[in-house]
């Protein structure tokens, strides 16, 4: 039967919660604060800190972490790191764990891991759209692949779950919508240099783009309390030109890499990055 959010009990499933990154650790806090058993390791155990001092137990290796849990979740970087953590992982985990990706890894990445489970674990992929500010809020959107009953009470503190389908189906929905977010952001920063270069103010621009078809895109282009690394972008660029021929959002792969200072900022940062798209 599906979890009622308001009758759900908080501690009858035991959570490991594995990378505590800009997005793991508000979605874990969320969890711990909602009274979840948690226990949380992360490579850099220093970013454990905070959620241990509010009463989550740190394991010192991946397998420690889920040995005892009814639900892992993983909120990694990319498809090598879950990977090499489900390798230290899998060994842990026992039949009736079940298992959520929240990483943005693709969908031939998630059929891998599927090939490494032991009998009786669930794997489902669930990446999430929304960037440090939602995952604080709890105000996610959860592409789920795969039957999400049992865990609905802990998805639903951390946002909105659509249903995509099949496993792989919400990593694959995941790579589709970032990278029109990707590529329209890639866009505003053009269409800027284009303003610039017709003598047009800034905001007069910004404004009217923001009034158009692409007013999400140049939200996205200005936004303050977003936090989504152009390393990050370009990964998931990558996912998706690799899936297919993408002439568009190869050219802007390569805007994303061109300079590698600022692969730690966020990826509005392209709408002041010099050059343009192509």
């Amino acid at each position: 039967m599906p979890q009622n959010q308001n009758s759900y009990d908080p501690r009858s499933q035991q959570i490991a919660f594995l990378g505590l990154g800009s997005m793991g650790r508000p979605m874990a806090c969320r969890l711990l604060a909602a009274g979840h058993r948690l226990t949380v390791w992360n490579r850099t155990p220093v970013h454990a800190d905070e959620l241990v001092e509010a009463g989550a137990t740190r394991a010192a290796t991946p397998f420690e972490a889920v040995a005892h849990a009814d639900v892992v979740i993983t909120m990694l970087s990319d498809p090598a790191a879950v990977l090499a953590v489900a390798d230290a992982m899998i060994p842990g985990l026992r039949p009736g764990t079940t298992w959520i990706d929240t990483s943005t890894i693709g969908p031939d990445a998630v059929r891998a891991l599927a090939t490494r489970l032991p009998e009786g674990v669930t794997l489902l992929d669930a990446p999430v759209m929304g960037s440090v500010d939602r995952a604080a809020s709890g105000e996610l959107l959860i592409l789920a692949g795969g039957d999400t009953t049992s865990v609905e009470g802990i998805l639903g503190r951390l946002g909105t779950v659509t249903a995509c389908g099949a496993p792989g189906a919400g990593a694959a929905l995941k790579l589709v919508l970032i990278n029109a977010v990707i590529g329209g952001v890639a866009l505003i920063g053009e269409t800027l240099t284009l303003a610039a270069a017709l003598g047009l103010p800034q905001d007069l621009a910004l404004h009217a783009l923001g009034r158009g078809p692409l007013g999400q895109a140049a939200a996205r282009a200005t936004a303050t309390g977003s936090h989504f690394t152009l390393a990050l972008a370009a990964k998931d660029v990558a996912l998706a030109t690799a899936a297919t021929k993408l002439p568009i959002l190869e050219a802007v792969h390569q805007t994303l890499i061109d300079d590698p200072v600022l692969e730690t900022a966020d990826l509005a940062a392209v709408v002041r990055m010099p050059g343009t798209v192509g």
